[in-house]
């Protein structure tokens, strides 16, 4: 007969330590670089929006003569 180790040979469950503990953090390292780039992305579109209000219109436009 053939003896039963009360150990498998996989990790348990409950461990991180394999490729799907590796690629979890690592998907979630590219979540916060998206949602980073996204803000910076938005928060410059604003403020070039700002600007765009800001500037002068033809009839208001400084003399250049």
């Amino acid at each position: 007969m053939t003896e039963k180790s009360d150990k498998s040979d996989r990790p348990e469950k409950d461990e991180k330590s394999g490729w799907t503990g590796k690629a979890a953090l690592a998907g979630a390292a590219i979540g916060s670089a998206a949602l980073a780039a996204a803000l910076l992305y938005a928060s410059r579109r604003k403020e070039s929006a700002e600007k765009a209000k800001q500037a002068p219109k033809p009839e208001q436009a400084p003399e250049t003569d």
